[in-house]
């Protein structure tokens, strides 16, 4: 591969990787349409490097290229949303029960950190700070199931899934729940129960509660429209 085209290739990845992050923290919510000539400029790059960036990001979800109108960040239909969600909780699970069964006490001592971290935003209502927590206390459970295949599809799902599990920390008392839910999870994989963390994990993220149905009820039109 030429000098170039490795250039090509890195400023790219570098492109999809900053706009994967503002899609994933919310700054470019799902509709916002993604012009490249925009993009390019702001980047500091040609339109071919930005195209190659939403080419990468439209291969894993994220991105909607549709013909003759551009690329906008893609929102999820609501029948794609619950079996996504109940994708995840799956995963979730199964990485909670590998936890619960391979983590080392300096695993579990790490995951004790992340926790308590957590609690000062739960109690001030700081929704943004909670879920930046929330994503390390998973991250470590993530590792700590010691299984990087199921390590990256469930990072690569919740990612797909963060602009709608920010929303749902917006819910009336949903950071306290989830820092109580933490809180159990916890203990359940410092006890090294297998089970427990499986269940309590899944019923973490599940769309069966009443929570998940109050969430969908509030969600704008626009984040849930089905892909045409």
């Amino acid at each position: 591969m030429s000098s170039k085209s490795a250039s090509a290739l890195k400023r790219a990845s570098t492109l999809k990787e900053a706009l994967e992050q503002d899609i994933v923290t919310g700054q470019l919510a799902p509709g916002t349409r993604l012009e490249e000539m925009g993009l390019a400029t702001r980047f500091g790059v040609s339109r071919t490097p930005v195209r190659e960036a939403l080419n990468q990001l439209a291969s894993i979800g994220l991105v909607q290229i549709r013909p003759r109108r551009g690329a906008v960040v893609a929102a999820i239909g609501l029948k794609e949303m619950m079996e996504m969600f109940e994708v995840m909780a799956e995963l979730e699970g199964m990485c909670g029960q590998l936890a619960a069964r391979r983590m080392i006490g300096e695993d579990r001592a790490k995951l004790a950190v992340y926790h308590e971290q957590a609690r000062s935003f739960a109690q001030t209502e700081d929704h943004n700070g909670y879920y930046d927590a929330n994503v390390c206390f998973h991250e470590c459970i993530y590792l700590g199931s010691r299984n990087t295949y199921l390590a990256d599809q469930t990072r690569a799902l919740r990612n797909r899934l963060a602009p709608y599990r920010r929303l749902q920390l917006l819910q009336r008392q949903r950071l306290s729940g989830s820092f109580a839910e933490h809180g159990q999870i916890l203990k359940a994989i410092c006890d090294g129960d297998e089970a427990r963390a499986k269940k309590l994990l899944s019923e973490h993220v599940t769309v069966q509660s009443g929570s998940f149905t109050d969430f969908i009820a509030t969600l704008p039109t626009e984040l849930i429209q089905s892909r045409a």
